[in-house]
């Protein structure tokens, strides 16, 4: 039995010698755990997110036991449960929309069962921001551990990465420059080994923020899956959470604002996930943390991108690692960074980089030669976007950052792929491609198509980049001039809706302005004659989250979780 003078949180379960005490030990008993481990020792909750149906995450099951072992070397009790896992290749219509039902399944796991401390198993997309949101609206002792990235791609003796390779190879075949027979070989070279997008894309981008922030141990952002390496830094994992708990470490501790702002900065240099804009913004609000999108137009403005990685590089996150992984980059970035700001393991995050090298500087970049002298984030406003809009300038074409062009209007996705690939569509490359009703409210669930495939007869004259302007986000491993999360979206009236053909549209990114030509009288005009469009599901969760989902600038998250509730022990249950 518990010793009552030591009360972990667990002890509310497994301590009393009563009834209800009886009730929760027995039946755990029948697993086959020995009386000893309910003797008041720390219980650690192991949020697992495999599922077949999330291949990123497919090895997770093994990577589970490598923490369990970890936690039972530190003297902890592990305990592994399954929340609702985001398959970013495969569910639909995306899993942005289900972000937010994650994190509500990972806080109330987590408040209504007997743990101590958390270790979260992320890696797909959003799987990331659901476990780190729903924790920290729980505020236990935490540590988030990434599933790490696939190695290299390889197709015909060349890396192929994660995502930027299908956009390419999609774009050519498009434009008649390959057969669908070799888009079809590639399938298999790209995805060669257990992991997720080894191309700077989301995934990777949020297993480098947990880096940043400090909810993970070093190298968690870039040790390739496959290495042995990644379930060390798993079984470490577990052996640090004990000890966290001990200490009460608890997230609140750690996501200061200085975290959220070396993270800001370290996406710039990373080239990061215009996706980790809207993912931060919604952890910040469950954390209490006042963060804008202003602060990463502010903080990542003259961040130099350092590392030469796809979309926005010619290297992958493997070559990464072996040029020595985030804890290098992080330390060549100097006092850019709060220094100070602590981290999972107990030090602070300049401690963890202080005795870091880089291996190849051509994968990490010199400050005195970056890949792109400004990496951050660009936040847009404008009468197109009084909320903001944001755009990834290291992976945009520079002569299109200040441009003036025609609008072709694409209404919604549908009305997008039904025209697109007409050849008498009116539309040339000066002109600015426009999708409507693609944000939050509108698809619904903000999914990622708003770098769209350019039309054929674009491709064909040898022009690979348009602008292109919506309310939707895209892919972490998309590239491109687009602007994205244009707020507020059309479906919820904002100035996006009334764009015509015909209007014309500036984009000035060194001023951050964009801007419809079209005066307030005609807005107005037009203003009056939309209606928004009809909902295509008015039940469950679809309409929950169509009622209750926050704008881009907000993160997107519900307005009700905003906030946390903490952890404390509901009512018995008997």
């Amino acid at each position: 039995m518990a010793d009552d003078t030591k009360k972990w949180r667990s002890a509310a379960w497994f301590g009393p010698a009563d009834r209800d005490g009886f009730i929760h030990r027995s039946w755990m008993r029948n697993q086959g755990h020995p009386s000893h481990l309910f003797d008041g020792r720390p219980v650690i909750g192991i949020c697992n997110t495999w599922s077949d149906l999330t291949p990123c995450n497919g090895h997770f099951r093994d990577l589970a036991e490598h923490v369990k072992r970890g936690i039972y070397e530190a003297g902890g009790f592990p305990v592994e449960f399954p929340v609702l896992s985001l398959g970013e290749t495969l569910m639909r219509p995306t899993t942005m929309m289900y972000r937010n039902l994650a994190s509500m399944d990972v806080e109330e796991s987590i408040r209504a069962n007997p743990m101590d401390g958390v270790i979260l198993l992320v890696g797909c997309d959003k799987t990331t921001p659901a476990l780190l949101m729903g924790a920290a609206s729980c505020d236990l002792p935490t540590l988030a551990v990434s599933g790490g990235p696939m190695l290299n791609g390889k197709y015909r003796g060349e890396d192929i990465g994660s995502g930027t390779s299908v956009w390419e190879f999609s774009e050519a075949v498009r434009a008649g420059e390959m057969s669908l027979q070799s888009f079809m070989e590639a399938e298999a070279g790209m995805s060669r080994s257990i992991g997720h997008c080894m191309t700077m894309g989301t995934a990777s981008t949020m297993a480098s923020m947990v880096e940043a922030l400090g909810m993970g141990l070093p190298q968690n952002a870039a040790t390739p899956a496959a290495d042995s390496r990644r379930n060390v830094l798993a079984h470490m994992a577990g052996r640090r959470i004990v000890d966290m708990v001990k200490e009460d470490l608890k997230m609140s501790k750690i996501l200061t604002r200085d975290a959220f702002e070396n993270a800001i900065i370290v996406n710039g240099a990373i080239g990061g996930s215009t996706n980790a804009v809207v993912h931060l913004l919604a952890l910040a609000g469950r954390m209490g943390v006042d963060l804008t999108l202003d602060d990463w137009d502010r903080l990542g403005r003259d961040i130099p991108t350092l590392l030469n990685l796809r979309p926005s590089g010619k290297y992958l996150m493997e070559d990464f690692f072996y040029a020595g992984g985030l804890p290098a980059l992080i330390k060549s970035l100097g006092d850019r960074l709060h220094t100070d700001a602590l981290t999972v393991n107990g030090k602070s995050i300049g401690e963890n980089v202080a005795d870091a090298e880089c291996f190849n500087d051509d994968v990490i970049l010199p400050l005195d030669k970056p890949l792109a002298e400004n990496g951050g984030i660009a936040v847009l406003r404008g009468n197109l976007a009084p909320l903001g809009a944001v755009l990834k300038p290291s992976a945009a074409t520079e002569a299109l950052m200040t441009h003036r062009g025609r609008a072709v209007v694409f209404e919604d996705i549908d009305d997008y792929k039904a025209r697109v690939d007409e050849p008498d569509l009116d539309i040339n490359p000066d002109d600015i491609m426009v999708l409507k009703n693609c944000g939050p409210r509108g698809y619904p669930g903000f999914p990622e198509v708003g770098n769209m495939a350019l039309p054929p007869k674009i491709l064909e004259q040898g022009v690979t980049d348009m602008v292109r302007i919506s309310d939707a986000r895209m892919s972490g491993t998309a590239y491109g001039t687009v602007v994205l999360h244009t707020a507020p979206e059309a479906a919820a009236g904002g100035t996006l809706a009334l764009v015509q053909n015909g209007d014309m549209i500036e984009l000035d990114v060194p001023n951050r302005r964009l801007h419809l030509e079209v005066s307030d009288e005609e807005l107005e005009t037009r203003r009056a004659k939309w209606s928004p469009p009809e909902p295509e599901y008015d039940r469950g969760y679809y309409s929950l989250y169509r009622d209750r989902v926050n704008q881009a600038d907000q993160g997107a998250d519900f307005d009700f979780l905003i906030g946390s509730s903490g952890a404390a022990v509901p009512r018995d249950s008997h």
